[in-house]
């Protein structure tokens, strides 16, 4: 985005309200909030689920604490008071766990009816929540239902808590389903009452207490094993009459052979004189099953729908989150090969050189820190140049500053304060030469930078030039940051901006611009916070090319705090969005504008809003995957986007002549920095939807420019342009279709035929600014 933002007035022609919003944050903290519990409810439903198969090892003896009472007992225990319940003779109970399911349970169903049939069916409370419709079915259909923990967990290893949780939330989603509730719970991977452990009788003891009933086997079919239709029947057909408890599955995979078995046992256990009932039933419970409380329903039916929700949530971010690496990944490339390109095409010169003399306008509010060394830099120009400082009402004597230096070349205007666009339109109706160049306050010049920024004047579409602003305080990690900022993030897509010929922003630190270009759009606007990304896009609607180019180097100072980072940051975001928001119309526009539109917006939408939108669900779900999934690949994944950003950081900062020292803090900037930089964007876009708009403030100046060793001799005659129009009235537009574009569309110019070779510019072409001499290691 664009790097100047910063307003030297607190006054605007315009009212202006200054709202400070806090709701958005409030929102901002319940989404992320919501979105972290939806992830943690969706984690724990899904990733802490047990899958193991019912037979698998547990490696746990029988315990010495279980009563006697309870290992020789009945199958149903009442944990709490120690006693058990047996089923009447030649009485046989069908059970069916880890249901319900969407394909077995309705077939299981189906048997059960055509046999007259009912049984108990112990449900895992998240397939009940996925699957409600066939819990009420169970119940429609006279069948007990049962609880078999919520995410199938082993519950005599869990701990205390995890256990009453399990229990608390499956009764509630059975509750919510079928408007009933049930005392009869049947732990996952139990048997019979001789297999009980110590932490297993742990958990038969708490679940009495807590109300449950425990229903282990007599029988098991082994259907787990999937040993083949014959093995089922005989494993659960009864060797005597006693009742029993016979443990069958309808969910867990494959129960082909389950059904199949179904439909044998039944008849054959009917012919031999057995009669089938609940477990209630068999065990002469009274009414087990009750009709659930007001509260409890809804709050299952609440917790069914967070289950769904959850569901549907993490499955929308998995697809946009995939989305949004692939485009990052093509963002990527696309960048570092539009490098390559815009360096090749850069080779070539610009045009004949350009040596027409230049005027300079730096608008002034309360810079006395650094506006000597900003004009004495000017002066220090390999070019020629008149400089104008307009000083926008300071109180801190800043034009008292540039008046006592007497320097020849240089004027000051004084007005009222009015505004950085006011002082800007003021400069520029002041001004003698017909190319300006527009500078901070805060910004030293090299001294080959003014002569440049001109070159590609040469070519009559280019309306307006952007140059390469360089940080000059990078000392400590948050200058070390935005220096690998600007580097990388700014200096690249404008690269990528210059050969899609869709320069959203030619920044106010170091900028060239056409006077006629200027005229014919009506000078700078003050109708949003970003006048220099509002005027660059107005430009090119206008059907002027802006280019790039990176020799014209200029050092400004960075905010040197995180507090004042986010109000420069905020405002810059801000206004970038009332500019977009503004030149929208150029997305149905042809030529030059379109190409804005078509590009330049969609890009700046896709990288510097919605991708930003999207940085807190990116960190809840990297955390997600850390707790849930596995961390091993989170890792992995986050080290290979690193290494990315690291690799497009070598090749900026070679292409910048900058050593790599500072990409070392790489790693830490993609902790602290890129979330403050996202919370930025997502505060401006809360701004602008809730209608509010920001003032301008000055940002907070540190001396740490320094003043030029050598000053040039300053321009000593400059003659005026003749033109007919006064300031601001548009001028005629040029004959015959002159921004008639002769190349591709992403070709760059070096296939266009009128720029021919020319010999190149004079001038050393890396020249190190004296006073920056040491700083580009730092």
């Amino acid at each position: 985005m664009s790097k100047n933002r910063r307003r030297r007035s607190q006054g605007r022609h315009t009212p202006v309200r200054n709202v400070p919003l806090r709701t958005h944050w409030l929102l901002l903290t319940t989404l992320v909030l919501t979105l972290s519990a939806a992830l943690l409810l969706e984690g724990y439903t899904q990733h802490l689920f047990d899958e193991r198969p019912d037979g698998a090892p547990r490696g746990q003896a029988a315990g010495a604490s279980v009563p006697a009472a309870i290992s020789s007992g009945g199958p149903v225990i009442e944990g709490a008071a120690g006693r058990t319940a047996t089923p009447a003779p030649r009485t046989i109970a069908l059970t069916f766990d880890d249901g319900p399911d969407p394909v077995w349970t309705p077939k299981i169903l189906d048997v059960l009816r055509r046999n007259d049939v009912h049984a108990t069916f112990f449900t895992v409370g998240t397939r009940v929540a996925e699957n409600p419709d066939l819990a009420r079915r169970i119940v429609a259909e006279g069948h007990q239902i049962g609880l078999h923990s919520f995410t199938h967990t082993d519950l005599g290893a869990a701990s205390a808590w995890r256990r009453s949780l399990e229990l608390r939330e499956t009764q509630l989603v059975i509750a919510g389903a079928t408007g009933v509730t049930t005392p009869l719970l049947r732990p996952p991977y139990s048997s019979t009452n001789k297999a009980l452990g110590d932490a297993d009788w742990n958990a038969v003891v708490q679940a009495g207490q807590e109300g449950y009933l425990t229903v282990l086997t007599t029988l098991d079919s082994q259907d787990w094993r999937r040993p083949g239709v014959e093995a089922i029947v005989a494993a659960a057909t009864p060797s005597d009459s006693a009742g029993q408890i016979v443990l069958l599955h309808d969910a867990g995979g494959d129960r082909t052979q389950t059904v199949a078995a179904l439909e044998q046992l039944v008849p054959r256990l009917k012919a031999s004189g057995w009669t089938f009932a609940t477990v209630g039933d068999a065990v002469s419970l009274p009414a087990p099953v009750q009709n659930a409380g007001t509260a409890d329903r809804w709050q299952g039916l609440a917790l069914i729908t967070a289950i769904g929700t959850s569901s549907w949530i993490l499955d929308l971010l998995s697809w946009l989150l995939w989305a949004a690496g692939a485009i990052s990944l093509f963002r990527a490339i696309a960048v570092f090969v539009a490098a390559r390109r815009h360096v090749r095409m850069r080779r070539r010169p610009w045009g004949a050189p350009v040596t027409e003399p230049v005027s300079v306008i730096v608008p002034a509010y309360n810079e006395s820190a650094g506006i000597e060394a900003a004009v004495r830099s000017l002066l220090a120009s390999d070019h020629p140049v008149e400089v104008i400082v307009v000083d926008d009402g300071s109180t801190d004597g800043t034009a008292d500053i540039v008046e006592a230096l007497r320097l020849p070349g240089v004027r000051v205007i004084r007005q009222q304060n009015a505004g950085k666009p006011a002082a800007l339109n003021t400069g520029i109706a002041a001004a003698s030469c017909n190319l300006l160049v527009m500078v901070d306050g805060d910004t030293v010049f090299e001294p080959d930078a003014v002569r440049m920024i001109v070159q590609p004047f040469a070519h009559r579409r280019v309306g307006a030039v952007s140059g390469n602003a360089k940080v000059v305080n990078r000392g400590g990690l948050l200058g070390r940051w935005q220096h690998i900022e600007y580097v990388v993030g700014f200096n690249l897509d404008r690269r990528l901006f210059d050969l899609a010929e869709c320069m959203p922003t030619v920044p106010g630190a170091v900028g060239a611009f056409r006077r006629e270009a200027l005229l014919r759009v009506g000078g700078v606007s003050d109708t949003t916070l970003a006048e220099d990304t509002d005027l660059t896009m107005a430009l090119c609607r206008d059907g002027w090319r802006v280019v790039y180019e990176e020799r014209a180097k200029a050092w400004t100072e960075a905010p040197a705090s995180l507090g004042a980072l986010w109000k420069q940051r905020y405002r810059w975001c801000y206004g970038t969005l009332q500019a977009m928001w503004k030149h929208r119309g150029a997305l149905a526009q042809r030529g030059q504008a379109g190409k804005l539109g078509r590009r330049g917006l969609v890009y700046l939408l896709m990288f510097q809003v919605l991708l930003p939108l999207l940085a807190p669900v990116v960190d809840v779900f990297a955390v997600y995957g850390l707790v849930f999934l596995d961390p091993l690949r989170i890792v992995g994944l986050w080290t290979a986007f690193l290494l990315l950003q690291v690799l497009m950081g070598l090749y900026a900062f070679r292409l910048d002549g900058e050593r790599p020292g500072p990409l070392w803090s790489l790693p830490l900037q993609q902790f602290v920095y890129r979330q403050l930089m996202y919370l930025v964007v997502i505060q401006s876009v809360f701004t602008a939807v809730a209608g509010s708009r920001l003032r301008w403030q000055r940002m907070e100046r540190y001396g740490s420019l320094q003043v030029p060793v050598t000053p040039s001799e300053p321009l000593a005659e400059v003659s005026a342009p003749s033109r007919a129009e006064p300031p601001y009235v548009a001028a005629a537009p040029p004959t015959a279709d002159p921004w008639a574009d002769p190349v591709a569309p992403y070709g760059g110019w070096d296939t266009d035929p009128s720029w021919g070779p020319h010999p190149a510019a004079p001038g050393p072409q890396n020249h190190i600014w004296p006073s920056q001499q040491g700083q580009q290691g730092l």
